[in-house]
């Protein structure tokens, strides 16, 4: 709590590390986060520094992992989450772990680039069969007609027509055939029906209609046309033999090849399946272990190198109680590479402002995360995030005030809260998404408050509960008008005027406001009023206890003449604006009441088709 309450007390080291052991070291002081080290290369590019070929083979290490991770998602294969984090390889194992990472991207590339193939192979194989089958049913159609409208004689005057065969996109089809029918004038007899196959596109990997075609025409000039046409179109082309037999023969070769390619490529596709899944079982461990190399690294190249002795010169900010984690973390890091000589540190005095450093844990993190939007507070100055961790969702409930969305907000706080280590394993989570989760306890226990609030305004999803009876009665002789009220003849609702002084019961209700309000005809002026004047007196009460802790820092930094000029100011202005508001609202509570017939208004309430029974007296 003590840590909570105010910053925490910094000191400046310097590290002298053996070379050997910077990375070890670097490592356990990483696993702990207890130091955050000064740039002593400023003057120095990314690319000149001494382990900028290391960061570069990093880099491409996760450009791998960019791979791999893509085409488990291609895949539709689930990465596995992990229980423990992993802690960065040892020097010597970074050569064997890149060499296994470059094999299993080169693995998983050939054998994509491999079914890429297959599948192209297998489109185009099953494109020529269609269209083969297309045009022996065209062909077959066309000798029946030729048959039976012209006499051999004349067939054997005739010059023979050609024909261009191929498969044009189904949306492309009936501009297709217009462009051709308009730049032959009628001299090209195209014939066109739909492919009834699903076919996948291996380019986008989706389905696509297609339509096969013949285009008979006569002449040279026409085909130099119509080939022109196709290009344009993207038309895939086909060569279609002119005799039965041949077609037969091609449409049977294609059939054949069609069934050895779906085998290969269902073995192709296994196999690269079976990758994939063992490879993300271990993608996670691996892009963790990547990332902490990449900060090892990068820290060390933050260091001043003294060649002289061979050492590493380091500086970084380390709060006080960390000190002992750092004498461990140099200890164990010394005892891993086996290095002879120890590495230590020196505490440095300087005249520059250290860095604030707020100590948080899953709770506190939401709460320190909201402070600091706004600005983070100087060197050992009080913390406000202590106080806000009950104000702030406070301040929040006073306005919101509903006991139905109060508690669904309390449940999906709760649910983040109980489902944490299973959202935080996932990778990738939806930016809003981990807004809201960043801030789970606060909003928990925004709905707590939110759900309190929601009971004292006897508010339920904007609906009014009657749990305890209203505390208001009516006496029949104190009403004013001349409405009848024993009998039932009129339906229409009739409203009369009710005197707190005599129709008031004396005893409050038990909690909050008394359901009867629900019933007034100013119900809304009063409710808001009431909310908009509790807002503003807790509001006041908070904003003047900011201002009083400012008086804890100035004593605790020695700026007494900052209570006088800063401290005194604040608190008269804010005293003669706000207090005398806010007092005057408690004078107007306490002065006006119900006993008070000649200083304060009427309720007007309807007597039919009301949501209470109200008491009558005689």
């Amino acid at each position: 709590m003590g840590a909570l309450f105010r910053g925490e007390e910094m000191t400046l080291l310097q590290f002298f590390l053996q070379p050997e052991a910077a990375y070890h070291i670097i490592a356990e002081l990483g696993e702990r986060g207890c130091v955050q080290f000064r740039d002593l290369n400023e003057d120095m590019n990314l690319y000149q520094r001494e382990y900028a070929n290391e960061v570069k083979r990093i880099n491409e290490m996760e450009r791998q992992l960019r791979y791999i991770e893509g085409e488990i998602k291609k895949g539709d294969i689930r990465i596995q989450d992990i229980s423990t984090l992993p802690k960065a390889p040892n020097p010597k194992e970074i050569v064997n772990f890149e060499a296994h990472l470059e094999k299993t991207e080169r693995d998983i590339r050939e054998i994509s680039e491999g079914g890429l193939t297959l599948k192209k192979e297998y489109y185009d194989r099953i494109l020529q069969k269609n269209v083969l089958m297309k045009a022996q049913m065209f062909f077959n159609q066309h000798d029946e007609a030729i048959q039976h409208d012209y006499c051999p004689e004349e067939l054997t005057k005739s010059s023979p027509l050609g024909f261009i065969g191929g498969v044009v996109d189904k949306v492309k089809q009936q501009g297709f055939e217009r462009i051709l029918w308009r730049i032959g004038h009628g001299n090209i007899f195209i014939r066109c029906t739909d492919i009834e196959e699903s076919i996948i596109d291996p380019a986008n990997n989706s389905e696509t209609r297609k339509a096969a075609f013949i285009a008979f025409f006569q002449g040279e000039n026409l085909a130099n046309k119509i080939k022109r046409v196709c290009d344009a179109y993207k038309v895939t082309m086909v060569d279609v033999p002119v005799e039965k037999p041949n077609r037969d023969a091609e449409i049977k070769r294609l059939s054949l090849q069609l069934q050895d390619i779906k085998t290969v490529l269902q073995k192709t596709e296994e196999h690269r399946q079976r990758l994939l899944e063992a490879v993300a079982k271990e993608i996670q461990n691996w892009s963790i272990m990547v990332c902490k190399m990449k900060a090892i690294y990068y820290t060390l190249n933050l260091f001043s190198h003294d060649v002289s002795r061979k050492l590493l010169i380091a500086e970084g900010w380390v709060p006080k109680g960390d000190l002992p984690h750092i004498d461990r973390a140099l200890s164990q890091g010394s005892t891993a590479c086996g290095s002879s000589v120890a590495s230590f540190y020196n505490t440095m005095v300087i005249k520059q402002t250290p860095p604030t450093f707020n100590r948080t844990n899953r709770f506190t993190q939401g709460f320190q995360n909201l402070i600091e939007v706004y600005a983070c507070s100087s060197y050992r100055e009080l913390n406000p995030t202590l106080y806000t961790i009950i104000t702030f969702p406070f301040l929040f409930a006073i306005m919101f005030g509903d006991l139905g969305h109060g508690l669904i907000m309390a449940l999906f706080g709760l649910w983040m809260v109980l489902s944490e280590k299973k959202i935080i394993a996932q990778k990738e989570k939806n930016e809003i998404f981990s807004l809201f989760f960043g801030g789970r306890y606060i909003i928990l226990l925004m709905g707590i408050f939110s759900m309190y609030t929601g009971f004292i305004y006897n508010d339920l999803f904007s609906k009014s509960m009657n749990i305890f009876g209203t505390q208001w009665r009516i006496n029949v002789s104190d009403i004013e008008g001349t409405i009848n009220y024993n009998t039932n003849e009129s339906n229409e609702a009739a409203y009369v005027t009710l005197k707190p002084l005599n129709s008031y019961k004396g005893s409050s209700y038990f909690a909050g406001i008394d359901p009867v309000w629900q019933t007034a005809e100013n119900k809304i002026i009063f409710l808001n009023n009431f909310k908009m004047k509790l807002s503003l007196i807790f509001g006041v009460v908070h904003m003047i206890f900011g201002i009083c802790l400012s008086t804890i820092n100035f004593r605790y930094l020695k700026k007494s003449s900052h209570i006088f000029l800063d401290f005194v100011p604040k608190i008269l202005f804010f005293g003669f604006l706000f207090v005398y508001l806010v007092t005057m609202i408690f004078i107007k509570w306490i002065n006006y009441t119900a006993m008070n017939d000649d200083k304060i208004g009427t309720i007007k309430t309807a007597t039919k088709n009301s949501l209470f029974n109200i008491v009558y007296y005689t």
